[in-house]
């Protein structure tokens, strides 16, 4: 991802957009033209974005270079986001301002601590690299530039391709956020193995688009590119929006004629590429332990139900399986593990059909319980000896029933297992404590692997599934001449999966190696392909970058004085080949501003095991922050299908400060019709006022009309005019500040409920450091601990202790609606309560927000 913005707030001017409301007459149109305030070009340009990736036999280095503009006459501040893959390391980054170049240099981290602590404590986007969804992370940096001068940003990233399930793929994220006058994506692989097939598209890419995605592809070489100019970028003609959002894959896969494998050698370094296409499928025994605790509950179990009934579907006749679901305690299907027989198969789909969550977790009971079952099988040589037993094990949470001791958990299965069967792990949202699984699952022969909440949750566990359901070999043992190599990257493989492949670097000893048996060598000494294939020594850093990975995975896994010296070696390697790894920061010195000398910001690593998962301090870029319901104050963590909430309760007609800037936002409540049975008054928003001082600018919205003045001028539009069904309108403070209000029809002979407004904050990256009220305090981030998880009142809602800007708080799991994307129904997001008008979360106390009138600011 590629994105540049700009920003001093006050210079821009106010727009609204309503969406998808219409004016009922030429006479309304005229004056709400009037009041669209006339737009300034975008006085910082991004004038070029190139992405230049080559890969040579597996291993990827790409850079990405962006040059913007500051065309105003005062100072502008210029972010550069990248998103790079989370397998990727970072080797390089400058920027270059009017002729001089700033370079990030790669310390150890610990050395850089103290100015990173500086520079967070400042409020400064010091943390560079956060997660960022899926497969990515972001790499972010912002410096001040003179007027009418220009910055050049350069980032360098490598990584190993890894294979799965028969292809390599290549992800390029790009967002510009405008126009750019050239854009460009460059990729050229060169695999002297031959390359089968290579397909590339992007997510963004039209059919007027399609054309641009050139392919040259010969026998070991391929050339992408894709170049739209200025006009093929735009939305639509004479319009600013451009189409360039999304991402740019290549996927493609080696020729594979040899049984034994690829040797290739470059000045004193080799690396080995192995898998074989021609081993038959093996039978596996496979355990299912499925979690049915309550915070399953919604969409995580009935994805979970939907995908084992495509994974039993996957299972051939001549595998075993079995079924244990748990909380805390476990209900097996059959007291033993049962062919794949299509009766079989119908009989267990019933059982996972009637999955329902409930209780506690008690994963030690659970996985006890599936290795005992797999033993009994084994010893009773039902199977064939030449299948593989696994255990898949899919959990959301914690264990906090039976034996809750992770440690413990792991000594536990370990001893159980010795080594004959293999433990897979699924971790099921952002909650989840994923080193626990991942460090189980190296343990014992298997691994580990986060799964997203999200609509495709149900295809990442089928894919997942078919990564490890189909073994050829196990215990791989690699072995090359001791005399002749050393320095060895991981040789020794506890099983390989059709589709995968090994990869095993050293160093040579002697130049003189020779590659026997069937398998290819080439020696690149003397073959001198075409340079521009060609980057470095990319043997030597390959065999670096799998080194260092086979560090930091010693780190969890071995004793103590093993984790001590793989930290040294892992750190000494980052240090030396320039690789941001989990040990090392990249120090980014920026230049000097008006104000003084900048704070060096600091660009860190991220891994799966080590993403904040109960500790979580965000910087919410793009989140959705928002007031809906009774009202419900929701905010929303992006990439982490997390969410903090609260209820705020006052007599109706209150009116309270959302938003308070320069910019201010403030909503009045309304009540119910009358008091219900139960003496309860529900409160909701009825009517917001959104005040721009500085431009004189007024829009009040309430549940029958929007009104927008200026300058003594006003015009008014009912939410009946429109010509649709939906109900929303979008408020822009040109390009930067977004904000989108829905209107909630209720039936009219309610007895008790009345119309209401739900309030979303889209975009506020450009309000100031000072931005507060009721939801503005939380557009800059907020940190706070999840621990102590335990029963609530109700079995599917536990309660757990939060610490928070210094308070301990008891918060309960629940979930609450988000309609910013489903007007009509919404999205159920999980999220923490936090009780008594969200006292502790929020800043003082909920009536220091109340405010005099709709447009008062102070």
């Amino acid at each position: 991802r590629i994105f540049l913005w700009w920003g001093k707030v006050f210079s821009m001017s106010f727009l609204v957009y309503f969406v998808p409301l219409h004016c009922c007459s030429k006479f309304f149109c005229c004056i709400f033209l009037l009041l669209l305030f006339s737009l300034f070009t975008p006085q910082v340009e991004v004038y070029s974005v190139k992405v230049d990736c080559k890969v040579t036999s597996r291993f990827a280095h790409t850079v990405i270079t962006s040059i913007a503009l500051n065309k105003a006459n005062i100072s502008r501040e210029i972010f550069f986001e990248v998103d790079l893959p989370k397998t990727a390391f970072i080797t390089n980054f400058s920027m270059s301002i009017e002729g001089q170049t700033y370079v990030g240099n790669v310390k150890e981290k610990e050395k850089a601590k103290k100015q990173y602590e500086k520079a967070v404590s400042t409020g400064q986007t010091a943390g560079l690299v956060k997660a960022s969804g899926r497969k990515m992370e972001k790499f972010s940096v912002s410096v001040n530039i003179a007027p009418n001068s220009n910055v050049t940003f350069i980032m360098t990233h490598e990584e190993m391709l890894k294979r799965k399930l028969g292809q390599y793929e290549i992800v390029t994220r790009v967002k510009p956020k405008q126009l750019v006058q050239q854009f460009e994506i460059v990729a050229d692989i060169y695999e002297p193995q031959g390359i089968a097939f290579l397909d590339a598209y992007g997510t963004f890419i039209t059919n007027d688009l399609l054309p641009l995605v050139e392919k040259t592809v010969t026998d070991k070489k391929a050339h992408i590119s894709f170049s739209p100019t200025l006009d093929q970028q735009r939305k639509c003609p004479g319009c600013d929006g451009t189409l360039i959002d999304g991402d740019f894959i290549i996927k493609y896969d080696v020729e594979r004629t040899v049984t034994i494998g690829d040797v290739q050698i470059v000045n004193g370094y080799f690396v080995h590429f192995f898998a074989p296409s021609d081993l038959p499928r093996v039978p596996i025994n496979v355990m299912f332990v499925i979690d049915r605790s309550g915070s399953m509950m919604g969409n995580k179990i009935s994805q979970t139900r939907e995908a084992m009934l495509t994974i039993l579907d996957d299972l051939h006749e001549d595998d075993y399986f079995g079924i244990i679901v748990f909380d805390s305690t476990i209900l097996e299907w059959k007291d033993s593990l049962t062919k794949a027989t299509k009766e079989n198969v119908i009989q267990a789909k019933t059982f996972v059909s009637r999955i329902n969550p409930s209780g506690m977790t008690n994963i030690n009971y659970a996985l006890m319980e599936s290795v005992k079952m797999l033993k009994k099988e084994r010893q009773d040589r039902k199977q064939s000896e030449r299948s593989v037993s696994m255990i898949i094990l899919l959990t959301d949470g914690m264990p906090n029933v039976g034996e809750s001791s992770v440690d413990k958990i792991q000594e536990n299965v370990r001893n159980a297992i010795r080594g004959n069967m293999s433990l897979f792990c699924l971790g099921f949202g952002d909650d989840v404590e994923y080193s626990f699984l991942d460090v189980m699952a190296r343990q014992n022969k298997g691994l580990a692997r986060r799964i997203y909440e999200g609509s495709d949750a149900t295809l990442q566990l089928q894919g997942f599934y078919k990564e490890v359901s189909t073994p050829l070999l196990s215990e791989v043992d690699l072995r090359y001449p001791d005399d002749l190599v050393n320095s060895l990257t991981t040789s020794h493989y506890k099983q390989l999966f059709n589709g995968s492949e090994i990869v095993v670097a050293g160093r040579l000893s002697d130049n003189n190696f020779s590659v026997k048996s069937q398998a290819s060598a080439q020696d690149w000494d003397l073959l001198y392909p075409e340079q521009e294939y060609i980057f470095g020594d990319f043997t030597e850093r390959l065999w670096a970058y799998l080194t260092i990975q086979d560090l930091l995975s010693k780190r969890s896994t071995g004793t103590e004085e093993e984790k001590a010296n793989a930290t040294a070696q892992a750190l000494e390697m980052s240090l030396r080949y320039n690789f941001v790894t989990p040990l090392t920061s990249m120090v980014v010195t920026k230049p000097e501003t008006e104000k003084g000398p900048e704070d060096p910001l600091i660009a860190d690593k991220l891994t799966e095991g080590t993403r904040p998962t109960s500790v979580k301090s965000v910087q919410l870029e793009q989140s959705v922050v928002s007031v809906d319901g009774d009202p419900h104050f929701i905010i929303e963590f992006p990439g982490r299908e997390d969410a903090l909430c609260f209820n705020i309760d006052d007599k109706p007609g209150t009116i309270f400060s959302l938003v308070r800037d320069p910019l201010g936002v403030n909503g009045q409540t309304i009540g119910d019709k009358k008091v219900a049975p139960n003496g309860k008054m529900n409160t909701y928003f009825g009517r917001l006022g959104i005040v721009h001082q500085a431009l004189g600018v007024r829009l009040e919205v309430t549940t029958q009309d929007i009104t927008v003045s200026q300058d003594g001028k006003q015009a008014k539009f009912y939410w009946s005019d429109t010509v649709t069904k939906d109900r929303s309108l979008t408020v822009t403070l040109r390009d930067s500040v977004r904000f989108l209000v829905i209107l909630h029809k209720v039936w009219k002979q309610h007895p008790y409920h009345q119309d209401y407004l739900g309030f979303y904050t889209l975009d506020s990256h450009l309000l100031s450091p000072s931005v507060h009220g009721l939801l503005g305090q939380f557009y800059h981030g907020v940190q706070f601990e999840v621990r102590d998880l335990r029963p609530g009142e109700e079995p599917e809602k536990p309660d757990a202790t939060m610490l928070v800007k210094g308070h301990e708080l008891t918060v309960t799991r629940g979930w609450q609606r988000d309609f910013h994307s489903h007007i009509r129904k919404g999205d159920l997001v999980p999220c923490w309560f936090i009780h008594s008008n969200g006292n502790g979360l929020i800043d003082g106390n909920h009536t220091d927000y109340i405010m005099s009138g709709l447009f008062k600011t102070v």
